[in-house]
């Protein structure tokens, strides 16, 4: 599992991450929500290591702080948000630098690495487009490219940040059932940052809500997604009913205040 400890987080002396704990399981996909600048997307990124911290983040028992790039990149794959990738290179050569971790000293890249890439890049639909340049694609195309990259990596710890952002609404559903599919199938721990309350809803076994960086309330959707809470940490008031298909909680502007 991944687990955070007391994790804070400054940037330039504002501190915007204050001493967050909770534990991502096997098998388990948690969803961060929150309103802007909660601290979602920092919490991502100071477990990638992307930017300094304080606490602890560990995996069975090794805290990251003290592995290498090299031996993090083994643990955990990172899907980030609004990422330039180089245009110049092709998706499929994008793709392969998530076996970068597994390379021997020469860096060359087995057919072994190379399957691992096609099932990768076959599995966020994208297979077709492997040739393409990646200057050359559309925002939702590069943000698939940016999973098949992670997915390639093969890790049991998986981190989106926004993964929905850029695509369309089919690209959205595929891309969260995938997710929950790698979590419940192949018993990842899968920790993702999500705007959409009803994406959370659906496709999250549980979630933790962050405002102005502490950590509100942690839970199943049912437990988290209340009308009290998020009316208080939006500042908008809303009206949660049950889906009339999907037995989970919906959220609903509510109309009448």
């Amino acid at each position: 599992m991944l687990k955070i400890q007391n994790l804070s987080a400054s940037y330039n002396g504002h501190q915007v991450l204050h001493d967050i704990s909770f534990d991502v399981k096997n098998g388990e996909v948690l969803a961060l929500i929150g309103p802007n600048g909660a601290g979602k997307s920092t919490i991502i990124r100071a477990a990638s290591g992307v930017i300094p911290s304080t606490g602890h983040i560990r995996t069975n028992g090794d805290d990251f702080q003290s592995l290498t790039p090299l031996q993090r990149a083994r643990y955990l794959a990172v899907v980030p948000q609004a990422i330039s990738l180089p245009p110049a290179f092709t998706v499929w050569e994008t793709v392969l630098m998530g076996r970068t971790p597994y390379l021997g000293f020469l860096g060359q890249a087995s057919s072994h690495d190379e399957e691992l890439a096609r099932q990768a890049l076959s599995r966020v639909n994208a297979l077709a487009f492997s040739d393409r340049r990646v200057g050359e694609l559309s925002g939702g195309e590069r943000q698939r490219v940016l999973l098949a990259r992670a997915l390639c990596q093969s890790t049991p710890i998986l981190l989106l940040d926004e993964p929905t952002a850029h695509l369309d609404l089919q690209y959205q559903v595929g891309l969260l059932e995938l997710v929950h599919d790698l979590a419940h199938n192949e018993n990842l721990a899968i920790l993702v940052a999500l705007h959409d309350l009803n994406l959370a809803s659906h496709y999250a076994d549980r979630v933790a809500m962050l405002v102005g960086g502490h950590l509100k309330a942690i839970g199943t959707p049912r437990e988290v997604l209340t009308a009290e809470l998020i009316s208080e940490a939006y500042c908008l008031p809303v009206q949660v009913v049950e889906h009339p298909f999907l037995n989970v909680p919906l959220v609903l502007p509510d109309t009448n205040k």
